[in-house]
């Protein structure tokens, strides 16, 4: 090979090392669920400056919090904001709500903060309130007509968030359906995602699954780690985690109701550090290999057995452990971080499942509340960036003299 020949090899391999990246770093973000049900949360800023140095672009709140919002203008976060179930039956019998609350939540923050969803209603399907139930798709509805008016209609969609639960069979996964006294209401709904290209959106939590019955469901299986796995016996796919398996029973269950068009995006999933002494397997160890292992997946952009060439889109819960939540120790207990900026686990994204990528979190971050280290990593980010250029540079002048 001449002297012109292995210059020009190596500038490409320089280009192609300064693309990549970009690309690991594409590959490594994920959503995280930002709740704020404590007393003691640091401020949005702060929590911007946290989320950016961690990678994560998606981020999805239980309500439409205007300081959140500003707080993360021109940061290219991706915004899920949510309509609460207390306003779907306003909204269904008056559409005029449904803009006032576009026009007040919405339209003010748009391009600056990138809301690309709205979430209408949560888990209504477990209410048992006919009432509420009967409203949602016209809530939805009524948002969605907001949205064309005000002329968002390209760049937020509407979905509505609902438990796994709505499911009445789950295994094998080809067998899934939904329950049967909630056709009614999910037929029209997925006519309607159908139609405006709108994902469906479940809550899925294997650990609830491992609590109701340690003794039957394998641990491994739950948490990603290495395991014989479960068939299918319709469709000889093997599922090597129960999230996986869940996916795709709800695409078997919305392929019975005529739909094979609606993709499925998992609005939350997780696992407590801490819980009461009923509640087996809420662990700091279980919660950072299920949390880990799961960022490992979406770092691969990995599908699931029914859908492989899908990359699952998943939205970790939660951010903060949430001091006033109600109910038993573990729902207090999701948060990746403590609300004063310490992480509750390290992440050993990668310990199982599989090899690839390491976890989403910047290996070098350790307190949101650092700015020096955060000046630090970015420093030898930008360090590394120049030397990279520089070196370009030299090469493209050394190719030049051999022209």
């Amino acid at each position: 090979m001449g002297h012109r020949a292995r210059v020009s090899s190596l500038l490409l391999c320089l280009a192609l090392a300064l693309v990549s990246v970009d690309v690991v770093s594409a590959q490594q973000k994920f959503g995280i669920n930002y709740g704020q049900i404590a007393n003691n949360l640091p401020d949005p800023t702060q929590v911007a400056g946290l989320l950016q140095s961690l990678n994560v672009n998606k981020v999805k709140l239980y309500d439409a919090d205007p300081k959140v919002l500003t707080s993360f203008a021109n940061t290219g976060v991706e915004f899920i904001i949510s309509v609460g179930n207390e306003n779907l039956q306003t909204m269904a019998n008056n559409p005029g709500a449904a803009r006032q609350w576009v026009t007040q939540h919405v339209q003010p923050f748009i391009p600056a903060t990138r809301i690309t969803c709205i979430i209408v209603g949560n888990e209504v399907f477990s209410s048992n309130d006919i009432g509420m139930m009967a409203s949602l798709l016209p809530a939805m509805q009524a948002v969605h007509g907001a949205l064309g008016d005000l002329g968002l209609g390209n760049l937020v969609t509407v979905s509505s968030a609902h438990s796994v639960n709505f499911l009445a069979t789950s295994y094998p996964p080809s067998s899934g359906a939904f329950q049967e006294d909630l056709a009614e209401y999910i037929q029209p709904l997925l006519d309607f995602h159908g139609q405006t290209g709108s994902p469906l959106l479940i809550n899925a939590y294997p650990f609830f699954a491992y609590e109701a019955s340690p003794g039957s469901v394998s641990l491994p299986y739950v948490l990603f780690e290495p395991n014989p796995g479960v068939r299918d016996p319709n469709t000889n796919l093997t599922y090597d985690n129960m999230l996986y398996a869940q996916i795709d029973a709800v695409y078997a269950a919305m392929k019975a109701m005529g739909h094979t068009d609606v993709g499925v995006r998992i609005s939350e999933t997780g696992w407590p550090s801490k819980g009461d002494e009923d509640e087996t397997g809420a662990t700091v160890q279980n919660a950072a290999a299920y949390n880990g292992n799961l960022m490992q997946r979406i770092a691969m952009n990995q599908g699931t057995p029914l859908k492989p060439e899908v990359p699952i889109d998943v939205y970790v819960f939660a951010l903060f452990n949430e001091d006033m939540k109600p109910g038993p120790t573990s729902e207090r207990n999701y948060g990746l971080f403590y609300p004063n900026g310490s992480r509750v686990y390290a992440l050993n994204a990668g310990s199982g499942g599989g090899s690839g990528p390491g976890g989403s979190f910047n290996p070098y971050y350790s307190s949101m509340f650092s700015s020096s280290s955060q000046l630090a990593v970015r420093t030898t980010c930008l360090t590394e960036r120049v030397l990279l250029l520089l070196l370009l540079q030299v090469i493209v002048l050394l190719l030049q003299s051999y022209c």
